[in-house]
């Protein structure tokens, strides 16, 4: 089997996807999810230009040799348009292995290790009211694990809140990259975060009782000290975690949250390599790896990188918003589905033009995914509908201080 054509399929149905197409001369196909939220254009270049190219004659099958070989032939390596085209050829190439053995990939990864993989659902809301109203809803979905983002007083718009960012104030589907020429300005006050998000979370307690799991995403927004007095503020409300409490390049800082606080830390959606975690790893200064499939390499190099961490008690929590695909979020199921650290999985529906595009066998029920039984990812790509959502340029937004400080958002 060889591999005979490689196409880079870029569709905006309801916001930007890159999807590469692998197809062998035996007539299989295979899909992986490139997807760089606001710079896609990139990772399309990177791989029309630079990828596809070599991939041309190869054997299919030997994905370990062509994972490594597109890391180290190109000398300049890792970074997220690098990692996320290897982690497109890797996914593809394990649909193509899958569906040619005629089996769901996460037999070939060696099996279910759980019968579905527990997943949760965000909640948002600008005052306590729409807060309770957003949870119960997610509670009627089925969602048993709440993620929950407020608004603050005095900062017009915070990330994770999904009414806040809808020009008619309507609830939607929160997805932060606007359509937009230039990126949204928005504002952020720390002191004024970590002053009110404690209440939040007590009131969301008194409400909802102490057995629902609950997660917060700080998003890099707290310098290492704020963070940990952040993570010890919210002890007495037993969080399942506290998300990107602080920028984490700096491995190190981590040492100083861990000192401070028992609230476990989950890290890392924006790495995009084992070598971005081996501090935080080693020193078990995380309780759970938060990357995409998507960005850091695709399934050989998260299986990797999730062995890793099981050494050491870490579980995964793999990144899964609309920002990755339906290809990118099957093949974190199947990983899921099979890796014994697993610890849980994030989601949030797709929109139905995007349904339309990729048809997906991944089920949720009663709080729990399943990416399905057919052979390979169990998505497969309508290339047709595709074609109606050409690409539109989008971006995330980014925060100012008081100051005029540009800050993290």
């Amino acid at each position: 089997m060889k591999i005979v054509a490689a196409d880079v399929i870029v569709s905006s149905p309801d916001r930007n996807f890159l999807t590469l197409k692998i197809t062998t001369d035996d007539g299989v196909t295979g899909l992986g999810d490139g997807t760089l939220n606001g710079r896609e254009l990139s990772v399309a270049s990177y791989l029309r230009d630079h990828v596809v190219p070599l991939l041309i004659g190869r054997d299919p099958h030997r994905i370990e040799d062509t994972w490594q070989f597109l890391y180290r032939s190109a000398y300049w390596r890792r970074g997220p348009v690098t990692m996320a085209a290897i982690a497109a050829v890797d996914v593809a190439l394990w649909d193509i292995k899958a569906k040619a053995a005629r089996m769901p990939l996460y037999q070939l990864l060696g099996g279910a290790s759980r019968t579905g993989v527990m997943a949760y659902g965000h909640a948002s809301g600008r005052d306590l009211p729409e807060l309770f109203d957003s949870i119960r809803h997610h509670l009627e979905l089925g969602f048993r694990s709440i993620r929950v983002q407020t608004s603050v007083p005095g900062i017009n718009a915070v990330y994770g809140v999904a009414a806040q960012h809808s020009a008619d104030g309507k609830r939607y589907d929160y997805e932060p990259a606007q359509r937009t020429p230039l990126p949204a300005e928005e504002d952020w006050d720390t002191r004024s975060y970590m002053r009110h998000l404690p209440g939040v979370f007590e009131a969301v307690r008194h409400e909802f009782g102490p057995e629902l799991p609950l997660l917060h995403d700080g998003h890099h927004r707290m310098t290492p000290i704020q963070a940990a007095r952040l993570g010890k503020d919210l002890e007495p409300y037993d969080l399942f975690w506290l998300e990107d409490c602080t920028p984490a390049e700096n491995q190190e800082a981590l040492r100083l949250v861990r000192q401070h606080t028992t609230t476990p830390l989950a890290i890392g959606e924006v790495f995009n390599t084992v070598w971005d975690y081996q501090t935080l790893i080693r020193e078990q200064l995380i309780d759970y790896v938060r990357s995409a499939v998507t960005h850091t390499g695709g399934i050989t190099a998260m299986r990797k990188l999730l062995d890793f961490a099981a050494q050491y008690q870490i579980k995964s929590g793999i990144h899964g918003p609309t920002d990755i695909s339906p290809v990118g979020m099957a093949a974190a199921l199947h990983l899921d589905l099979a890796i014994h650290n697993f610890g849980i999985q994030e989601y949030m529906r797709h929109g139905a033009l995007t349904d339309e595009v990729f048809r997906q066998s991944f089920t949720f029920a009663d709080g729990y995914l399943h990416p399905g039984e057919q052979p390979g990812l169990g998505v497969e790509l309508d290339e047709e509908a595709a074609a109606r959502f050409p690409y539109v340029p989008a971006y995330l937004p980014f925060n100012r201080l008081q100051d005029g400080t540009v800050h993290d958002w």
